[in-house]
């Protein structure tokens, strides 16, 4: 390391155990990704995270990215699939996934950036292993029951809601490969498509589950402070349209995210009820929640 970024680096650790969780953001932009992992990692020991229960720790470290530029396509790189690290612009997906995944080195006890790049591509990929394009986990509820597995998750949508009270999400799931122009990996790549095409397959042989927007403002106590949240689509082929994590102000859910080109991770002013109802194409949540470690 040398002297400039060793006094760089110094200044955000001191800056992490200091400032507002809302101000990181626009301190992370002038700093490298893993300057900005070990300012997050800081501000936990200042905090005293590692002894809060997971869910709260999901929670606080997300809003430190508060502020945090949306960044479309962020995980698309050129050549082959590599494990990108990228903490100063997110998408809905990257913004949760760094939140559980620092939030779990963080209750390991495991805070260098090697334990943090190890966790994450546990999460993101496929059984933790990278193995070109296709063994990164695109669709959220192959995600999530792909994150079930390796027992970092519990989807919990039915059990909290009750079988009576949610709806199977809508098959078949097939978005990527009817659109296979959109994707940079599957366009022109016809061994990628057919396997991308298998794992559809096995998506639409399960049954996943949404709470319809409706009628989420009667069970919104049942979510979490913590929880990770999809909204499920009307748009055909398409599981869940976007992600994010649960944050109860007083008694009423609100959404954590990175919304769109243009905006900034956030917390929505308005419960997630009313939010959801803003948008056509939404039409309900899933739930997982992150287990114990």
């Amino acid at each position: 390391m040398n002297r400039r970024t060793f006094i760089a680096s110094s200044s955000l650790a001191a800056i992490a155990s200091s400032f507002p969780t809302d101000l990181f953001g626009a301190i992370a932009q002038d700093a490298s990704d893993e300057q900005i992992c070990k300012m997050k990692f800081d501000f936990a020991v200042s905090q005293s995270l590692a002894g809060k229960p997971i869910n709260e720790v999901i929670v606080e470290i997300g809003k430190t990215f508060i502020g945090v530029d949306y960044g479309a396509n962020v995980l698309d790189a050129d050549g082959d699939e590599k494990l990108v690290v990228n903490l100063r612009a997110l998408d809905c997906v990257t913004f949760y996934e760094n939140c559980v995944t620092l939030a779990r080195c963080v209750k390991m006890k495991k805070t260098t950036f090697d334990a943090y790049m190890a966790q994450l591509q546990l999460l993101r990929y496929r059984d933790g292993i990278i193995n070109g394009y296709t063994s990164r986990l695109h669709y959220t509820t192959d995600y999530w029951f792909n994150a079930e597995k390796k027992g970092i998750v519990k989807v919990v949508t039915k059990d909290i809601f009750g079988e009576k009270n949610v709806a199977e999400i809508p098959k078949p799931i097939n978005f990527m490969t009817t659109h296979r122009e959109s994707y940079k990996h599957l366009k022109t790549d016809d061994a990628n498509w057919k396997i991308v095409k298998q794992q559809e397959d096995a998506i639409n042989a399960r049954k996943d589950y949404f709470m319809p927007k409706g009628n989420l403002h009667m069970f919104q106590d049942k979510v979490n402070h913590g929880d990770l949240i999809g909204i499920s689509t009307n748009i055909a082929g398409m599981d869940i349209a976007h992600t994010g994590v649960a944050v109860k102000i007083g008694n009423k859910l609100h959404f954590m995210h990175a919304p769109i080109t243009g905006k900034k991770v956030q917390i929505t002013e308005v419960p997630l009820h009313e939010y959801l109802a803003k948008n056509s194409k939404q039409t309900g949540i899933i739930v997982a929640r992150v287990n114990k470690v």
